[in-house]
């Protein structure tokens, strides 16, 4: 094979170090600053994310002439968002990356992996049933993550825009912010488990669009857990008349955000005024918070529902907040504080999945293709999540952001040497985090799959 003469051509502008010349070439051979990556495969083999997604699509393509099959091809996209490389176009350079190869079950010396145009295909390949199917899937890998069944879950439902700069199928101008865009809907439990989502216009659920996304999600999660408990957790957007109805009827609990009206704030006036006063009175830098509790109904509700304000008064002025639950135990301030608060966690998971991960990378022209990279990245995000969750739980680690471990864990440089009986993975010994690598290894066969 020919010397590639452009690849060992010195880095032009290097200072040299005390008097010596410094000669920077691009000639160390087989490297990969990925050395991590095996980590985040070992986690995938053992959540199976790429075979449970390769079940669900079918293969159009003809056996006699398949290379890289369909669990092959979505591990190597996975892997690839996972490290960092959310556009499909960096394909054509990391299929011959020794250590993805590795990841993909291949010798440094092997094949290369699939290109760019080949992961396109793949993604405009799945229809409407394949996608539905994949969702189910989803929801059986987060059933799949727990060591036993839950007595109870909590999920958290919200919606994210995600703006668009094309003529996709789907996109809606939002004049909220002043852009075209989606605005899928997307769930997470209480610890941070992505569970589904979905992708929409930019526009807000309605209650028989919420109704209907809910009712298939609770149904798949029952088909796993038929006892399970379920407290739902969301803003005003899925206060409908159609999503109270349908948690009476299903048994689930919830907890949602109600939009003020002056019917509500009739229940709270005295208390806001006292509230101000109080505040007036001896001036801190702290708010002052109270709550009240009272039972009312919307127009449209099919009954009277309890209703919780919490009124805020601050050097700001006053503010009040409401909320409708079912729940019959506990206080106001319990379940506003340690209820529904908590909720607001889910916006730094979607921050995760869409800061890190870059799930708003919706840039497909099918809306389908488009419903398909969010499912990737989703699996992406279980990855990550799967990674930091073997973490020591009182550790710095437990908590750290998915950038973060992505920095200090897989962006490892590493000189790959394949020899007659093994592969030798030469690491920096200079490493600093060695150690949580090399426990995060001998924890692997605690995840549960």
């Amino acid at each position: 094979m020919p010397a590639d003469a452009h690849a060992t051509l010195p880095l032009p502008g290097v200072s040299p170090v005390a008097g010596k010349p410094i000669l920077a070439r691009f000639d160390g051979g087989s490297l990969s600053s990925d050395g991590g990556l095996l980590a985040l495969r070992e986690v995938e083999a053992r959540l199976g994310v790429a075979q449970r997604l390769a079940a669900c699509i079918d293969d159009p393509r003809a056996p006699e002439r398949i290379q890289h099959s369909l669990a092959d091809m979505l591990r190597f996209r996975l892997l690839m968002i996972a490290a960092g490389y959310e556009d499909g176009n960096d394909a054509d350079s990391l299929r011959h990356d020794p250590l993805f190869k590795l990841a993909n079950g291949r010798l440094p010396d092997e094949a290369a992996l699939c290109s760019q145009p080949t992961l396109s295909r793949l993604e405009n390949t799945p229809g409407p049933r394949a996608l539905i199917r994949m969702a189910r899937a989803m929801v059986a890998l987060y059933c799949a993550s727990f060591r036993q069944v839950p007595r109870r879950i909590t999920l958290d439902i919200d919606d994210t825009f995600d703006a668009v700069h094309g003529g996709q199928q789907l996109r809606l101008f939002n004049a909220y912010y002043d852009e075209y865009g989606f605005q899928p809907i997307v769930v997470f439990d209480a610890d941070g488990r992505p569970v589904a989502a979905m992708l929409r216009p930019a526009k807000r659920p309605t209650g028989t669009v919420a109704r209907a996304f809910l009712r298939r999600l609770v149904h798949e999660i029952r088909s796993h857990w038929p006892r399970v408990e379920i407290l739902i957790r969301a803003d005003s957007h899925y206060c409908a008349p159609e999503v109270l109805d349908f948690c009476r009827a299903a048994r689930i609990d919830f907890v949602l955000g109600v939009a003020t009206t002056t019917t509500l704030r009739r229940h709270v006036e005295t208390l806001e005024a006292s509230t101000a006063s109080r505040y007036a009175s001896a001036p801190s830098g702290d708010k002052l918070r109270r709550y009240k509790e009272f039972h009312d109904s919307a127009a449209s509700w099919s009954r009277v529902e309890r209703l919780i304000a919490r009124v805020e008064a601050g050097a700001q002025g006053t503010d009040t907040r409401f909320v409708v639950t079912n729940l019959t135990d506990g206080t106001a301030r319990v379940i506003y504080e340690n209820v529904y608060c908590r909720r607001g966690q889910a916006e730094n998971h979607i921050k995760a999945w869409k800061r890190h991960l870059a799930a708003d990378r919706t840039s497909c022209c099918r809306a389908d293709a488009n419903q398909f990279r969010l499912i990737l990245h989703t699996g992406a995000y279980w990855l990550l999540w799967s990674l930091r969750s073997l973490m020591p739980k009182r550790s710095t680690w437990r908590v750290a952001q998915f950038d973060t471990l992505r920095l200090r864990l897989v962006k490892l440089a590493t000189r790959v040497v394949a020899l007659k009986t093994r592969v030798m993975l030469h690491l920096p010994s200079a490493c600093p985090d060695k150690a949580i690598l090399r426990l995060v290894l001998e924890r692997l066969p605690r995840l549960a799959c």
